[in-house]
C-alpha cells in the first residue's frame, strides 16, 4: 500500500530531505514537499547582498520540478500539525502522513523587542536576515557619511552564529571601499560573552581580535531591553544606553506558529537520528533543539541542516521498511567568516566531541572565500536548473 511522506519547508534541510527520500523510497510512495512560496535564498548569500556583491534576484532559490523529479511540490502555508491524527493542515486542505519531516526553520520576531518595529518603520533600523532586509541594510550603509552603525543581536538562539560579526566586518569593508572608514564607527552588541560561544572561548577570542583589527567595537553581555527610535538609542537590561546613527539587527528568533502550537517550542530531537518524541516525526535544521554533550544547543546553521537531512532521509526510509546504510548524524560542521576584501576565515570541528565541541578557526584566506562562493554556485545550480 502506498505511503505518504510529507516534508514541511523548502530550505536547505527540506530540499535535501525530499530529494533523498525520493531516491530511497519506491515510486509508489508519495513524497510531498510543502512550502509557502518555493521562492527563497541561501543564507550565506544574504551577507553578500548586504555588502553589495550580490543582488537579491541573483541569489534566489526557486527549486524546479526537474531538480525535484518525482517530488510533489505543494505551495501552501502550513497552518497546523496534528500529531494525534498524523496530519498537516494547510490552506484549503489537509495532508495525512505515514512519516513527517519538519524543516520549517526559525521565524524572525521583530515585535518581541520593544521599539524595533517602530525603528524599522522610521528607517533608522534594518534587519539583514531576509533578502529585503539585507538589501535595505546595504542601501542605508551605502549612504552613510558619519556617525555610528550598531550591529545588535536582539536575542538568542539565532541562525548562523557568525553572521552579525561578519556583517559588521563587511560593512567596515564597504566603508573602506568608499574611502570614509574614519568618519563612521561600527560596534557589535550581543547577549553572549563571546561570539560563537558554542565553539569555545579560543574561537570567540580570535573573532573578537578580528573585529578589533578592523576597528569594530565588541560589546558582550548586552541584552537589549528596548529601543527609542526618535532618540536613536539602545537601552539594555543593565540600564546602560548607547546611541546610533543606524541600527542593523539580528531579530529575536522563535519557532514557527504551527511548531510552537504542537511542540511547545523548538522541537527536541535525538542528536544522532533527529527523531522527535512524536511517532513518525523527524525535524531538521533551525527548527530543532539538539543538545550537545556539554548541554548547549547545536548552532542553527545550514551546514548542520544539510547533514541532518541526509540522516533523516535514511531514518525515514528504514522506518518505512527499507534497508539503508548507517545514518547517524556526526555533528561535524564548518562555516566561513567573511572579513571583506574577498577574504574569509574558516571554522570547522566536531560538535559532538566530549566534554565540549572541538573547533578550529583557520586564518583568513582568499581560498576560503572561493570555497564559500563555490558552495553558493553549486547550491543555486542544483535547485534552479
Amino acid at each position: 500500500m502506498p505511503r505518504n511522506v510529507v516534508v514541511l519547508g523548502a530550505g536547505v534541510g527540506g530540499l535535501i530531505a525530499a530529494s533523498r527520500l525520493r531516491e530511497l523510497l519506491p515510486q509508489s510512495d508519495r513524497v510531498v514537499l510543502v512550502d509557502r512560496s518555493f521562492d527563497g535564498a541561501l543564507g550565506l548569500s544574504l551577507l553578500w547582498v548586504l555588502r553589495g556583491w550580490r543582488t537579491a534576484e541573483s541569489v534566489k532559490v526557486r527549486p524546479t520540478e526537474s531538480a525535484l523529479r518525482g517530488v510533489e511540490m505543494l505551495k501552501a502555508e502550513v497552518q497546523a500539525i496534528d500529531l494525534d491524527r498524523r496530519s498537516v493542515v494547510v490552506e484549503g486542505g489537509e495532508l495525512s502522513y505515514d512519516a513527517l519531516v519538519i524543516a520549517l526553520g526559525a521565524a524572525l520576531d521583530t515585535g518581541s523587542t520593544p521599539g524595533l518595529d517602530a525603528a524599522i518603520a522610521a528607517g533608522v533600523a534594518t534587519e539583514f536576515y531576509t533578502l529585503e532586509g539585507a538589501g535595505a541594510t546595504h542601501e542605508r550603509a551605502r549612504k552613510l557619511n558619519h556617525g555610528r552603525v550598531a550591529f545588535l543581536v536582539a536575542g538568542v538562539p539565532f541562525k548562523c552564529p557568525a553572521a552579525p560579526f561578519e556583517a559588521a566586518l563587511l560593512a567596515a569593508d564597504m566603508l573602506r571601499s568608499r574611502g570614509i572608514p574614519d568618519r563612521i564607527q561600527i560596534d557589535a552588541f550581543t547577549p553572549d560573552p563571546l561570539p560563537m560561544p558554542v565553539a569555545g572561548p579560543e574561537v570567540g577570542k580570535a573573532l573578537v581580535g578580528m573585529l578589533e583589527q578592523h576597528n569594530i567595537g565588541f560589546h558582550p553581555n548586552k541584552m537589549i531591553d528596548h529601543i527609542v527610535p526618535e532618540r536613536r538609542q539602545l537601552v539594555f537590561s543593565d540600564g546602560s544606553r548607547e546611541t546610533f546613527e543606524h541600527l542593523a539587527v539580528v531579530p529575536a528568533h522563535r519557532p514557527p506558529a504551527p511548531v510552537a502550537s504542537s511542540f511547545g517550542g523548538w522541537i527536541p530531537v535525538d542528536p544522532h537520528t533527529l527523531v522527535s518524541e512524536a511517532d513518525g516525526v523527524w525535524a531538521v535544521g533551525d527548527v530543532t533543539l539538539l543538545k550537545l554533550p556539554n548541554g548547549k544547543p547545536l548552532p542553527k546553521a545550514a551546514v548542520f541542516a544539510e547533514g541532518e537531512a541526509e540522516t533523516v532521509a535514511i531514518e525515514v526510509a528504514r522506518f518505512l521498511g527499507m534497508e539503508g546504510p548507517d545514518s547517524s548524524f556526526s555533528g561535524y560542521g564548518s562555516c566561513y567568516i567573511e572579513l571583506g576584501g574577498h577574504c574569509a576565515a574558516k571554522g570547522e570541528g566536531r560538535f559532538f566531541h566530549e566534554p565540549a565541541p572541538e573547533v578550529t578557526l583557520y586564518s583568513p584566506s582568499p581560498d576560503f572565500h572561493r570555497e564559500k562562493v563555490a558552495q553558493e554556485t553549486d547550491w543555486l545550480k542544483r535547485w534552479n536548473s
